[in-house]
């Protein structure tokens, strides 16, 4: 991604157009900008420093655990008065088989005015291996394997959030496109109509045309103004849902520069199906919660065990100044049956729902899947058909005007029948700009079904 942060000061560009000052954007600009100031890419990234977290700590399960306990204390009673210190650190450690060792060391050092001083230290080693319930490495590492499923889950999550914002972004300066170019037709179509009330004048001063006829042209010009005014309001509303994705400030007259370039995917349901299967976010996360499922009922299983374990320990107890030493150490085996516990059966039964529910819900997402790209193929498809038929009926459009034209110039038409081919090419041209803009948005929407925007954009995850 930074990358596409670099590009942003030598991209963007100030222009002036007439007394107002407007800033030209290609769409890889408008990229750059919404991955590094959209409010909710910001968002995402913010929640990944908490996930990452989350991860280490379950990381740092394994590693040894330390801790250290201090106290001092002045005590006074009838007979004397002492003056006491200790010191207890300790560390423990579990193992990723289940073994939990733990050592501690005791110091005691208490000082009297009238008895004198008398300390004491000692060390106590402790081992404790599960035999059934919680034993292996499989129960032992679960949690840790849980959290990296779970990283897993929140990349992806980042990846889709991250995929969301890029295709809204080209969505939203495809449409500041199409209006800028509706503006230019409504305003080519006005100047032709204004033309032809010229054009009308001179005919009727040669005697050629009724005077009332000019009434139709005329009442062309007025219906181009009116249709180039919802025009500009809706350039104005692009322009607005475009800052608002790149959180800029609403006041900013953005202008997209971008070529209209249409090229044709090819790209059969069957390809891209596969490539879905191996890149689709919400897709692949479902796959990493199933795993996790069928983690949390090995767990639950596990849980339904009596809690057997070999125990075995060692300790050592000095005492100054009487110089008493002491030591044991013991081996043994403990054993702890629940009787009338229905709380364990009730997490192995949930568990096992779980796991039935997400297997129902892992092929609710491949036949959704399945159906979202086929269906994203086939609407790429047809409208570049679409496309290929508003071109060619832009052609005939403006060639049925042309000879409408000489027609009428040859006294063999009507000035109604040209203001009406007239609209006619007004409208083609239309038709011609939406349909090149929807096949770009379908590009974009099989991208996302697929899983393939970032990648299509080369933008990297900067995680």
């Amino acid at each position: 991604m930074t990358r596409w942060l670099l590009l942003i000061g030598s991209l963007v560009t100030m222009t002036c157009v007439g007394a107002q000052e407007s800033v030209e954007l290609r769409l890889t600009d408008a990229i750059a900008l919404a991955l590094r100031d959209n409010r909710a890419v910001r968002g995402a990234y913010l929640q990944r420093v908490v996930q990452r977290f989350d991860l280490r700590v379950a990381a740092d399960q394994f590693a040894p655990q330390l801790s250290l306990h201090a106290r001092y204390l002045g005590q006074r009673n009838q007979a004397d008065r002492y003056r006491q210190a200790q010191l207890t650190p300790s560390a423990s450690l579990l193992t990723p088989y289940g073994t939990r060792l733990s050592l501690d060391w005791a110091y005691d050092d208490t000082r009297a005015d009238d008895a004198g001083r008398r300390y004491s230290d000692g060390a106590n080693l402790t081992i404790i291996q599960p035999l059934l319930r919680g034993a292996g490495r499989a129960i032992a590492t679960a949690p840790l394997r849980q959290a990296h499923l779970a990283e897993q889950i929140n990349r992806l999550a980042l990846q889709e959030s991250v995929a969301q914002v890029v295709a809204q972004t080209i969505f939203d300066y495809h449409d500041l496109l199409r209006a800028q170019e509706q503006l230019r037709i409504a305003d080519d179509a006005l100047a032709r109509a204004r033309q032809w009330v010229e054009v009308n004048r001179a005919l009727i001063a040669a005697g050629r045309m009724p005077a009332f006829e000019i009434v139709q042209a005329q009442a062309q010009v007025a219906d181009q103004e009116l249709a180039r005014e919802g025009s500009r309001n809706r350039l104005y509303q692009s322009r607005l849902a475009l800052a608002q994705v790149l959180a800029l400030d609403m006041t900013t007259p953005l202008r997209a520069v971008e070529p209209l370039r249409v090229e044709p995917t090819h790209l059969d349901a069957e390809q891209a199906l596969q490539r879905a299967q191996r890149l689709q976010p919400a897709y692949r996360a479902q796959l990493l919660a199933g795993e996790q499922a069928a983690i949390d009922l090995q767990v639950a299983r596990n849980e339904q065990w009596w809690d057997l374990a070999l125990i075995g320990g060692a300790s050592q107890q000095r005492e100054r100044p009487v110089d008493s030493r002491a030591w044991q150490h013991y081996l043994g085996l403990e054993l702890s049956i629940p009787l009338g516990d229905l709380s364990r059966r009730q997490v192995l039964v949930q568990a096992q729902v779980a796991a039935d529910t997400q297997r129902l819900r892992e092929a609710q997402a491949q036949q959704l899947l399945a159906r979202d790209v086929a269906v994203a193929v086939r609407d790429l498809q047809v409208r570049w058909r679409q496309l290929g038929i508003a071109r060619r009926a832009l052609e005939l459009a403006q060639r049925k005007l042309d000879i409408e034209q000489e027609k009428l110039a040859a006294g063999r038409s009507s000035n109604f029948q040209v203001l009406s081919f007239e609209s006619d090419l007004r409208q083609a041209q239309s038709t011609e700009l939406d349909t090149s803009i929807d096949y770009l948005q379908a590009q974009v929407m099989l991208d996302q079904v697929v899983g393939s925007t970032l990648q299509r954009w080369q933008v990297a995850l900067d995680d």
